[in-house]
């Protein structure tokens, strides 16, 4: 049985995505670690993702002019970042490098098809003239020969394995509607060549391949809506002649009278694989969609419909599906079981059963029931205890179920039934439930309930909501409708609660939440609950009538000390609103903004947002960070009290993104003007007073040198001379 689950963006793509901006995807290939994936985009960058958090751990790329033509890899035994530009230039790189003008190069006598990496293994490097080479063997002598083993072939496609300890390429060239497969045994140096079958009318479009016992499995999707397959021994005595390879059907891509224009396709498993394509109706319009087939029974087990459109392209790693979707690079989790008959047929029923059957085992019984009669001539005494064990197993089993069942019945009775019976049932079953998954059981909850406010603009369980934001470890990803509809409804305290709890938000959510925060008004919010514990002890309110005044604060910066004769006019004028004295905004909204702050995020993707922020709503946002920024630094240690109050840093970093992205309207805003320089000022004055305690930190350092004399006496007088 096999069923598609949660989806969630991993980054946006095109010119206002970040990545992807030569044009599409290149390649997405396996990082350094399980969770991570390597993006290389038709263009020059190259970025290192962490899958659960949606977030880049890196970023490189090369200069303009240049164009990277083999997808980057990593090569696991070195922990190293590999890669191909202009088709011959070879880069090396580590996490820590940045710039790639700088890191290891190589120019190679011949153009690089693609360089596979493998987990236990050296890198092998696949030259378009069909030439293979270890990463090893290649950088001892990169202006080496490269052989030419295919003459007026192009080649399509190419994969890598370990079989045992032993390296093997498989690569499919194509001349002239023939297609070629080549298979490569490096450490035995022996390469094989063979000619697919042709197939009458159709031609292959896509390919994926696994090895099992020695012996090479090659799937390949035709334009006949069809998955062929091949099977190559590696076994074989010397090169020989060129043989023909058979092939036999596997699967036809059809059902219930649609069909499947499939266009890429991979292996999940020995009995199942997965096909982007469109599904095709006899009248209807196609549309695209991710489906999973069960090769064993030729079912379709699941599917997942695509409304923006893919570029074809697929990749699986993890149990995760990557693939293209409208401008966002998406991810699908899927779960696979054992093939059976009972699945396959089973999935064929109603798809609302699926909801409840993903919680109840309905083996389990089935399994104790085979305890009983598993030894009829066991003694008296072993059955005795053996029925014991049974009945404790039964007790245990009984106590599960209905906790199991229960939730089944609760997101069927979600559909229709009103939100305060609902939150009961739920608040009951939380209290009582031994639920295994019971993250992923809350997930699906969550899901139902959000599924549920879309179609019915009147239910809204907020304070179930709130309550499992509250107290349970919940992420974006595991219930990502619930911010979206949180924004719909303005329910700015969910919000508030998501904000500093869910680890992996995107940027555009986050903006999103800023926007509405800014642009929400006092009024509103002092009707709302907010949690003001990052701002109760210290927030400064604006009194009404405001009389100027000058503090000297810890750190020796003093206002008016530090303003120039000729500024006195227009900081006069703007001194009341401007100067940092007072907060900008009220408490709530100064809490929720706070919440904004503490999001995590990526300078990449969240710029291009935040230049879509109105004027007023940039500077009424820079001058609450100017607050902040100087309630900071009237500290010793730049530290806010209170919970989750921003640091210096989180402060320091949006008061940079914000002016990045709005530098030109600041400059042209007349209301921004006094704000800017009062913000010059307060800064050049902190430059000069750590300027001063530079000069002075060798003198500081010397006298904690000195050890102070021990003396008996009550009282003594030292001199220091500070030279």
């Amino acid at each position: 049985m096999a069923a598609l689950c949660e989806a969630f963006t991993l980054c946006g793509l095109g010119p206002s995505g970040g990545v992807g901006q030569g044009g599409g995807v290149l390649a997405l290939e396996p990082g350094p670690g399980p969770d991570h994936v390597l993006l290389t985009d038709r263009g020059r960058t190259a970025t290192l993702f962490k899958v659960s958090d949606q977030k880049p751990l890196g970023c490189w790329s090369v200069k303009h002019g240049q164009i990277i033509t083999s997808p980057v890899v990593c090569n696991f035994e070195t922990h190293e970042y590999i890669a191909v530009h202009d088709d011959k230039v070879l880069r090396i790189w580590k996490d820590e490098d940045v710039n790639l003008d700088k890191v290891f190069k190589a120019t190679l006598s011949a153009d690089v098809y693609r360089i596979h990496s493998l987990p236990h293994g050296d890198p092998l490097v696949l030259f378009k003239g069909g030439g293979v080479r270890t990463l090893d063997v290649l950088l001892e002598a990169p202006q080496q020969e490269i052989e030419n083993i295919i003459s007026d072939e192009v080649i399509k496609w190419s994969e890598a394995f370990l079989e045992g300890q032993q390296p093997v390429l498989i690569f499919i060239t194509e001349k002239d509607g023939d297609f070629f497969v080549y298979v490569q045994k490096l450490k035995m140096n022996s390469l094989h060549k063979y000619k697919l079958e042709q197939q009458e009318s159709s031609s292959p479009l896509s390919f994926t391949a696994y090895i099992r016992k020695q012996i090479i499995t090659l799937l390949c999707l035709y334009s006949n809506d069809s998955v062929y397959k091949v099977l190559i021994p590696l076994q074989q005595n010397g090169e020989g002649e060129e043989q023909i390879l058979s092939k036999s059907l596997l699967l036809n891509l059809s059902i219930s009278g649609s069909v499947l224009k499939g266009t890429s396709l991979v292996v999940i498993d020995k009995d199942h694989v997965a096909v982007l394509g469109s599904l095709a109706a006899s009248g209807e319009e196609s549309k695209e969609c991710l489906t999973i087939w069960n090769t064993k029974f030729q079912t379709l087990q699941t599917s997942k419909e695509l409304p923006l459109g893919t570029s074809g392209q697929l990749w699986c790693y993890g149990e995760k599906f990557f693939f293209t979707h409208g401008k966002v690079l998406t991810v699908v989790i899927y779960k696979c079981e054992t093939s059976s008959l009972a699945a396959a047929v089973g999935k064929l029923k109603d798809s609302q059963a699926s909801d409840i059957s993903s919680f109840v085992n309905w083996n389990t019984l089935e399994d104790e029931e085979r305890v009983v009669s598993f030894q009829p001539q066991q003694s008296a005494a072993l059955k005795s205890e053996s029925k014991m064990t049974l009945r404790s197993r039964r007790n245990s089993v009984a106590k599960a179920q209905p906790d199991a069942f229960k939730v089944g019945q609760i997101l069927l009775n979600i559909k229709d039934t009103s939100a305060a019976v609902i939150e009961d049932e739920l608040r009951q079953l939380l209290l009582k439930a031994q639920i295994p998954d019971f993250q992923a059981t809350i997930g699906c909850v969550i899901t139902a309930l959000i599924n549920r406010c879309k179609t019915d603009p009147v239910f809204y369980p907020r304070n179930f909501l709130l309550q499992m934001v509250q107290k349970r470890e919940l992420s974006y990803s595991l219930c990502p409708d619930l911010m979206a509809v949180a924004l719909e409804k303005k329910d700015v305290h969910l919000l508030q609660i998501c904000l500093q709890r869910f680890p992996d938000i995107p940027e555009e959510i986050t903006y999103a939440c800023l926007k509405v925060f800014l642009s929400i008004s006092d009024d509103y919010l002092e009707r709302t609950d907010v949690n003001l514990e990052s701002v109760i002890c210290y927030i400064d309110i604006e009194p009404k009538n405001k009389e100027l005044k000058t503090e000297v604060v810890e750190n020796g910066f003093n206002t008016e000390l530090e303003e120039d004769s000729c500024d006195n006019r227009v900081l006069k004028e703007t001194h009341t609103t401007n100067d940092g004295e007072f907060c900008p905004v009220g408490p709530r909204k100064a809490a929720l903004l706070n919440a904004v702050l503490h999001s995590a995020y990526s300078e990449t993707f969240l710029l291009p947002h935040l230049k879509d922020l109105s004027a007023q709503q940039a500077v009424l946002f820079l001058r609450y960070l100017y607050y902040l920024y100087v309630k900071c630094s009237e500290k010793i240690n730049t530290t806010l009290p209170g919970m989750l109050s921003p640091t210096i840093n989180q402060i320091m970093d949006w008061m940079c993104l914000l002016l990045d992205a709005h530098f030109t309207v600041m400059v042209m805003l007349p209301e921004a003007k006094g704000l800017l320089s009062s913000l010059h000022k307060f800064v050049r004055a902190q430059v000069r007073f750590y300027s001063e305690l530079n000069k002075i930190e060798g003198t500081l350092r010397e006298l904690q040198r000195i050890k102070r004399q021990k003396d008996s006496q009550a009282y003594s007088i030292e001199v220091l001379e500070l030279i």
